[in-house]
């Protein structure tokens, strides 16, 4: 977004050129001129009440909301972003209509230079802190200086989407600029700065923190909702805004979020018996119910997951290519999402998210060894590699870290016994609570490792650096491929998108063949409302972390 072009030097004013034709007043102003006036002011967020919206009434919302902490930016789980994100605004969002278009939001334009490295954002007048205070751009500064270059001590999931981020520039109270060292794909630089986890915070909530809010449960926001209280492993409410800048919304007068645990027979029963309106992450036997019920919407969509274990290459047998590659092929990847389907929606995938424009269609995935419905060439490769490697005998007493969770413990019954029948890997189960299993996995206290990340795009430039990135946050095993790496970064700077395609789908034959972890499945979200829940759209999100906020739902019935 950006201004129209101004009158230059050898032009005729406005005034002039209306004197000269013998006219005055607005009425003789064309529409082009009409528009270039209305663009030069401040426009309104594009998120309206329907004209049909009734205002009041509590929204009662469950989703899982016990968070370790309450730092929303040094976050990667629903449980801080699902119950605090709408007690506050970001930069730019995802329209929630969609869940895909980026629109304004505490910024109400913005413009990109020509060369792609500089990013200017026009802030909104007037806006307030939930305490009273202004929101200027300094708070911007101070927010995304964290997320950039986060502080001793913490550690913040999104920083890599920032990595070309040089100077952030204050220019004036309502506008500041984000200087690149290098242009980005504009899609990925956008999509960064709209992700939902991204929220603004106050510069002083900062300072009086030491830059880490981890344990601050109510710090202020400018969101259409503020905090009332909260029951740990219970429940979280929040009031609606009255001075919300968005005026007009929020239309709620109460949000009620209950804690209950993704794909939990108590959230689906929560929900079927009526104790809930709203129910996000239901299991899929609870959900096919939810659908046959005549006044309910049962809506799926993709989430930003993948479900994979990791294999420790500080361990001799793991450390070989030919031997992961092995315990690639040897899984049945149709036979673990039957596995789970009762438990958790899941859709069969590899290295790059299988509904994604860069990646391998589906079709052409689906005939590939490693994903076929017939397991019998794989699995002869798998045992030729494994001859190859000087383990044709197999492998013996391999520690696999299960992380606590249903998904997880019955995957990790049915990959045993596929490494055992297929390519005589012989491993024992541990399984740990979650804090357990990310203390051990950071640490590398293991041999083999499963359980479940996250991105925050579905741009491969996020999470080649998360996921698989040398030095990656979420790199457990330890893989670094220089090919890769090297791929990856010409991805990362590559503005012509035929061209990046190209370079993804290179990037995926060096992964299936060297991999970094080994693919499951990727995560779907049923939810499940009542009719009486107007304003929402998921069937066409991408994941549910930027799409929590809730200021354009309303209710037919209070």
């Amino acid at each position: 977004m950006s201004d129209q072009p101004k009158l230059g030097r050898g032009r005729l004013s406005r005034r002039t050129f209306l004197r000269a034709a013998g006219v005055t007043g607005a009425a003789a102003l064309g529409p082009a001129v009409l528009r270039r006036r209305a663009e030069a002011q401040e426009t309104p967020s594009p998120v309206r009440p329907d004209p049909a919206a009734k205002r009041g009434g509590t929204l009662r919302y469950a989703v899982h909301n016990a968070p370790a902490h309450f730092d929303v930016h040094q976050s990667g789980t629903v449980a801080n972003i699902g119950p605090q994100s709408p007690m506050y605004d970001c930069l730019i969002r995802r329209d929630p209509k969609d869940g895909q278009t980026i629109i304004p939001d505490l910024a109400w334009k913005w413009d990109i230079s020509p060369d792609g490295k500089k990013y200017t954002f026009y802030l909104r007048k007037g806006v307030k802190f939930h305490d009273g205070a202004d929101f200027t751009a300094d708070d911007v500064k101070a927010t995304y200086e964290r997320i950039v270059r986060p502080p001793k001590g913490v550690v913040i999931p999104r920083s890599s989407l920032f990595t070309t981020v040089g100077d952030i520039v204050v220019v004036d109270p309502l506008k500041i600029e984000f200087r690149l060292t290098e242009a980005r794909p504009k899609a990925f630089m956008l999509g960064s700065f709209a992700s939902g986890w991204n929220i603004i915070v106050r510069k002083k909530t900062l300072e009086e923190n030491q830059g880490n809010l981890r344990q601050v449960m109510n710090f202020p926001g400018t969101g259409p909702y503020k905090h009332v209280s909260r029951r740990d492993k219970e429940i979280w409410i929040m009031e609606k805004n009255p001075n919300y800048w968005n005026k007009g919304l929020p239309l709620l007068d109460k949000l009620e979020i209950y804690h209950m645990m993704p794909f939990s027979p108590e959230l689906g029963s929560s929900f079927l018996s009526g104790k809930i309106d709203y129910a996000r992450l239901m299991d899929p036997v609870s959900w096919r119910k939810a659908k046959e019920m005549p006044n309910v919407t049962a809506a799926a969509f993709n989430q930003s997951v993948i479900q994979a274990f990791w294999m420790n290459m500080k361990k001799k047998p793991l450390a070989d290519p030919r031997v992961r590659r092995a315990i690639h092929l040897a899984m049945d990847r149709p036979t673990l999402v039957e596995v789970v389907k009762d438990t958790a929606p899941m859709q069969i995938g590899g290295f790059v998210y299988p509904f994604h424009e860069m990646s391998t269609p589906k079709a052409e995935l689906v005939k590939r060894l490693g994903y076929q419905t017939d397991m019998k060439p794989a699995v002869q490769e798998a045992r030729r590699l494994m001859q190859e490697a000087g383990y044709g005998q197999g492998i013996k007493g391999l520690d696999f870290v299960v992380r606590d969770i249903q998904t997880f413990k019955l995957w990790a019954v049915a990959i045993q016994a596929m490494l055992k029948e297929h390519v005589n890997i012989e491993t024992n189960l541990r399984t740990v609570q979650t804090s357990v299993w990310f203390d051990e996995a950071a640490a590398g206290n293991f041999d083999l490792a499963i359980s479940a990340i996250v991105s925050s795009l579905m741009d491969p430039s996020d999470y080649f650096t998360a996921w698989y990135g040398a030095n990656g946050p979420q790199n457990y095993s330890g893989w670094n491929n220089e090919q890769f790496q090297a791929l990856a970064k010409q991805i990362e700077r590559e503005l012509d998108d035929t061209k990046r395609k190209a370079m993804v789908r290179k990037a995926e034959d060096i992964l299936e063949q060297d991999p970094p972890l080994i693919p499951i499945s990727y995560e779907q979200i049923y939810d499940a409302y009542y009719n009486k829940v107007k304003g929402q759209n998921p069937s066409t999100f991408f994941g549910i972390y930027d799409v929590c906020r809730w200021d354009n739902v309303w209710l037919a019935q209070s």
